[in-house]
């Protein structure tokens, strides 16, 4: 959804960002900005700093930064146009409709209505619980150790042993048959009509990332089967990009994710503290749901059952989640067989020990390989070599599939050499990678580059006229934003010199221009680029002129470079030359 810039900008200047983050975020005053503990990183010192005057956030240890509308989107996860509809609802201003097709309408129609039935029937299954006649399923949770808190965070319910007592209160709360069906919440046949499909079972609402319900899954209560039933797929509800929990642990702040089987182990260990645990809906998870964890985590914890479905489901997950570029670690559980029987025996104390203790996942891939093997018997020992060979194939980089030859070597006890002779013979033999090569001498030195030094001297010069915007008049005698030859520098110095010279100021509006997320974190580093501590006048003037100058040269050099290929260049190398010649005989004062 697209909104105009003026009212984007409306949205933003009605929200502060002090009083937003605050929101979020414990802050206190220091000198003319709030300091506090960064959310999206851990730290124990403050470094994450908002200004009220710019409107804007920046962390100066990991460089996390933006307005109001960036802070929003990467706390909560969503898109640009997110954001802006949910700062909008907050400061009570009307953003317009969106205009649809006929067809769209009608669409989009039965998705609202298909949430407004599966939420109705969520608070119904949630009164169940808490009635008479949902007294077996809270026995069932309370003994499961999951406390009125837990039961209510997740919004657990009941539907009891009627045959449509659902339908009936659906019915009355005036949604269409068809509409119940759809929704997965009731089945039909002749002899009994359109009759309940859940039916004495503890309920499990199913929430998308936005808290709305989208589906149920259902534990009965004795030994009936199936032990689980799960909602169908519907218009709102796809197995395979949704997982359970994920509406709370997108929030958790924690650089992991813990995919694990079940629901009661997710809700048992949002119980512990350990919020960013999910599972997949009663499937077998997807590469659709690494995907969706790839948006909020680096790094997978897999916490699945200890017993053999569990390590084939674990092994199954590994490959999916090194698809998609995700690294996975595996959760030893023993002697329990899942999370929530480990968490009530050995406490959260004990389980944060055994994440920190998780298993590399390609470890333990070669434990599990190597119960196929006999170690004792050299035929057998020399076959299970050659399975690893042909598992270290399998780093495309080469510097990582070395690094875990010299580890597999040290922890099997096979000589590096040799084994990386196997690696490279089986590797030839199948195509799936080639030797490493390595520099013949001479040893690689990090130096700096022209083209940074090209940016920092840009990026501090605006970080400089956006701290003292009373330089501008100075500055905009030498310096135009086509000396800007970073693309994202030059937009911004566009509207920033643009709005300096109608005596506006305001780059928290600056960073609006930008809907991506990343953009907007590069531009807020823009404006927040740490300059010097110079204590004198005369020590700060010379640094102002040898910003500048190096812009202006930096530019001349840019330009000049491609004459002959850019008509406009040869402009720009003539005024460069005036400039940089007037600059070099030229004291620029901060005086006013």
């Amino acid at each position: 959804m697209y909104y105009p810039d003026e009212l984007v900008e409306e949205v933003r200047m009605k929200n502060d960002i002090v009083d937003v983050v605050s929101g979020y975020v414990r802050l206190q005053k220091k000198g003319a900005n709030h300091f506090g503990l960064c959310p999206f990183h851990n730290e124990k010192s403050p470094s994450f700093s908002v200004s009220g005057s710019k409107q804007m956030y920046y962390c100066f240890g990991c460089g996390a930064g933006g307005n109001v509308f960036t802070f929003i989107m990467n706390y909560e996860n969503y898109s640009f146009a997110e954001a802006v509809k949910m700062l909008a609802e907050r400061a009570g201003v009307d953003l317009p409709e969106m205009e649809y097709t006929e067809e769209v309408k009608k669409r989009e129609g039965r998705r609202s209505r298909l949430l407004e039935v599966n939420k109705a029937a969520a608070t119904y299954f949630y009164y169940q619980l808490r009635s008479p006649r949902g007294e077996v399923g809270y026995r069932y949770l309370a003994g499961r150790a999951l406390s009125k808190e837990t039961m209510q965070k997740f919004g657990l319910g009941f539907a009891n042993g009627a045959g449509s007592d659902l339908v009936q209160y659906l019915r009355s709360k005036g949604y269409a048959d068809d509409l119940i069906q759809d929704a997965g919440l009731a089945g039909f046949d002749e002899r009994h009509g359109l009759h309940d499909k859940f039916w004495n079972r503890v309920m499990f609402p199913i929430q998308d990332i936005n808290h709305r319900v989208i589906g149920f899954g259902g534990r009965v209560m004795g030994d009936a089967k199936p032990k689980y039933l799960n909602s169908q797929e519907t218009m709102v509800f796809d197995k395979s990009r949704n997982l359970y929990g994920l509406n709370f642990a997108r929030t958790s702040r924690q650089s992991n994710v813990i995919l694990c089987e079940g629901y009661m182990d997710v809700i048992a260990m949002h119980q512990a503290g350990f919020t960013q645990a999910v599972a997949s809906l009663g499937t077998a998870f997807t590469s659709g749901q690494a995907s969706l964890l790839k948006r909020y985590a680096k790094e997978v914890l897999l916490a699945y059952d200890s017993d053999g479905a569990g390590v084939k489901a674990a092994l199954r997950a590994i490959g999916i989640l090194k698809e998609t570029g995700l690294s996975g670690r595996v959760l030893r559980l023993d002697p329990y067989k899942d999370p929530d029987e480990f968490i009530k025996n050995m406490g959260a104390d004990a389980f944060r020990e055994r994440m920190e203790e998780a298993e590399n996942s390609f470890f333990f891939e070669l434990r599990i390989l190597e119960r196929d093997f006999d170690m004792t018997d050299p035929e057998s020992k020399t076959s299970f070599h050659r399975e690893i060979a042909r598992k270290l194939c399998g780093f495309a980089e080469e510097v990582e599939r070395d690094n875990y030859m010299q580890a597999v070597a040290d922890r099997y006890h096979i000589g590096y050499g040799n084994l990386k002779k196997l690696v490279f013979s089986y590797a030839a033999q199948t195509g799936f990678a080639s030797p490493a090569q390595r520099p013949k001498s001479g040893i690689a030195r990090k130096k700096a580059t022209p083209e940074e030094n090209r940016k920092k001297s840009q990026r501090l010069l605006i970080t400089w006229i956006t701290e003292e915007p009373g330089i501008y008049p100075k500055v905009a005698k030498y310096v135009t934003p086509e000396d800007f030859t970073e693309e994202l520098y030059r937009k911004v110095a566009e509207r920033l010199f643009e709005g300096l010279s109608r005596r506006e100021y305001n780059p928290a509006a600056i960073i609006s221009m930008f809907t991506d997320e990343e953009e907007q974190r590069e531009v807020a580093a823009l404006f927040n680029t740490k300059l010097a501590e110079l204590e004198t006048k005369q020590e700060r003037e010379k640094a102002l002129h040898d910003i500048v100058y190096a812009v202006k040269k930096n530019s001349y050099e840019y330009y000049s470079a491609r004459l002959g290929a850019e008509v406009s260049a040869i402009n720009q190398v003539i005024a460069g030359k005036k400039a940089l010649e007037e600059l070099s005989k030229t004291h620029i004062s901060l005086d006013e």
